[in-house]
């Protein structure tokens, strides 16, 4: 019996705050900056976000003794109901395509919205998406208390 090949990432939250305020979440850089990275900083001078399809998306995470940069181009934006963007880190091979994160959000009542993630492109090995899912699911889990609080 040959192990299941993990393609990607898949997670689904339900927040409680409305739709339009989780999509302004992904796509306002005072907002993104503030979860991306879970506990990490991302310092709001080194994010740029020009949310429409094709504009480009950049960011560094900054840890202790390290800088991890990350980018990307928006592929679709369907405010509120939809982002489809593409990500690569700054060790992802030159000519690579990196992967394509896919959310959508669904009003669940006037003050809950279900966030389902996607992330998929296949350029990651089992481990790596299991790695990555991890810090998707700290990045969600900061985003939440940013929601919370705003």
């Amino acid at each position: 019996m040959t192990p299941a090949v993990r393609e990607g990432i898949d997670i689904t939250r339900v927040v409680a705050v409305p739709r339009d305020r989780v999509f302004e979440a992904w796509t306002a850089p005072e907002d993104f900056a503030a979860w991306y990275g879970g506990d990490a900083d991302v310092p709001l001078g080194r994010v740029s976000m020009d949310v429409t399809p094709g504009g480009e998306w950049r960011l560094v995470i900054v840890v202790p003794g390290a800088e991890m940069p990350f980018h990307g181009v928006y592929l679709e934006v369907s405010a509120p109901e939809r982002l489809v963007f593409t990500l690569k880190d700054g060790s992802a091979p030159a000519g690579t395509e990196g992967e394509t994160v896919t959310v959508t959000f669904t009003e669940k009542s006037r003050k809950s919205t279900e966030m389902v993630f996607r992330q998929r492109g296949g350029n990651l090995t089992p481990e790596q998406y299991a790695a990555a899912e991890d810090g998707w699911e700290a990045f969600f889990d900061a985003l939440d208390a940013r929601l919370a609080t705003r």
